[in-house]
């Protein structure tokens, strides 16, 4: 097919399938995960009988992906939309994409319908796909599955059963803006930070869903050739789709490794001489540790290198009777990500008044962390044997992680 020049051009997937998202280099920052390496929102052109468009992209995108379909295209040609997953940064520029190309039919979860009328106030006509429910787009036919909590109610997947692609929405996506958009053209280090990061920081509340509803996908045996998710690379070989399959496999499992991290933060230097401690009693039980002072840490690096360890320990002086605000922060967000499978232990330094052990005690057991040693408080300045205290209790941590796993 001859492509029209166009300002942003399409990317073929298939002969009859192309790319027509967008590339945000610049966000930092998505609802408290940070995005050092940008994002894509991923859009796709179905060349049918009745031309479609899967998912659409963030609004100020929306000329961006309307040029990549004009390079394919007369937009005015496409009739069908499919929106997987009404969250904005894939329906924001919905209502101006219908308008523009003149869609006639546009279709979302039964929950989609709602979330998308709540979102735009009824301004668009949207209609139901029962789960497991087809789409006839003419000569393809388009079928699509609930994927409740993965990671929103509205939240489905559509497979195109002529080009054996699965259209996967937020499932095995990350947060990655490269011009390579497919995982066989990309380091396959940097795609298992990022596949993981996504997981942990967005997807992890959810796994036993995730685990339930990927077993139900395995047992429809759809004959899988491409999985296009809706932020990332687009997974398009046998081996890759095996990788990305397998990743997620162990990240549901949230199965512990030999693996420490140790998350503080410190006023004085106190906390954080005690944290090198038990990072070296951890290390001297030949453990791995990961230690992470939140004075130049993000939140969602945290929960990424959470999503692989066995234990966490966690240290904090004590401010204004309460523990560090960072800490605050760092805790309250891996409270709500419900990483299981934990064990670990708590440390502290104090001037007048020791509540940080006491808070951060309280956080550990309200997610689920096993404390197996501890805890060790400080007053003012660690002396030789207050630092042999947390040496022990770095080994003694690691001792029991081994036993374990």
């Amino acid at each position: 097919m001859q492509l029209m020049p166009q300002p942003f051009m399409a990317v073929p997937v298939t002969d009859r399938v192309y790319w027509v998202g967008a590339l945000d280099w610049h966000i930092a920052d998505f609802h408290g995960y940070r995005t050092e390496r940008g994002t894509t929102y991923n859009a796709f052109l179905v060349l049918a009988d009745k031309v479609t468009l899967i998912d659409t992209v963030k609004r100020p995108f929306l000329d961006e992906m309307l040029y990549r379909i004009s390079s394919v295209i007369d937009p005015s040609k496409i009739e069908v939309i499919v929106s997987n997953h009404s969250e904005m940064d894939h329906s924001g520029s919905l209502i101006e994409t219908a308008k523009a190309v003149n869609a006639s039919k546009v279709y979302a979860s039964a929950n989609g319908v709602k979330a998308l009328d709540a979102h735009f106030h009824h301004a668009l006509d949207v209609e139901a796909v029962p789960n497991a429910g087809s789409v006839s787009l003419g000569t393809m036919t388009l079928q699509c599955f609930e994927t409740k909590m993965i990671h929103w109610p509205d939240s489905m997947v559509s497979f195109l059963h002529e080009e054996k692609i699965l259209f996967s929405q937020d499932a095995f996506g990350m947060h990655l803006a490269t011009s390579n958009l497919f995982a066989d053209e990309n380091d396959r280090h940097v795609m298992q930070w990022e596949a993981g990061k996504y997981y942990a920081n967005i997807v992890m509340p959810y796994s036993a869903i995730v685990a339930t509803t990927l077993e139900a996908l395995a047992g429809l045996k759809l004959p899988i050739a491409t999985i296009a998710p809706d932020h990332g690379p687009i997974w398009r070989t046998p081996d890759d789709i095996a990788w990305i399959l397998g990743l997620y496999a162990k990240f549901v499992a949230q199965k512990p490794t030999r693996k420490v991290v140790i998350v503080h933060d410190t006023m004085w230097g106190s906390t954080d001489l005690m944290a090198r401690a038990v990072a070296d009693g951890v290390r001297a039980a030949g453990v791995k540790v990961q230690e992470i002072p939140m004075h130049g840490a993000h939140r969602s690096n945290v929960a990424t290198e959470v999503l692989d360890a066995g234990a966490l320990i966690v240290g904090s002086p004590t401010m204004n009777s309460t523990i560090y605000p960072a800490m605050a922060d760092v805790l309250t967000y891996l409270k709500g990500l419900k990483r299981k499978n934990l064990m670990g232990a708590v440390f502290g330094s104090f001037g007048w008044g020791a509540n940080s052990i006491k808070e951060l005690t309280d956080y550990m057991t309200a997610m689920g962390v096993e404390l197996v040693a501890g805890p060790v408080k400080v007053n003012y300045v660690p002396t030789r044997d207050d630092l042999l205290q947390c040496s022990a209790l770095g080994k003694a941590v690691a001792e029991e992680l081994k036993k374990r796993c």
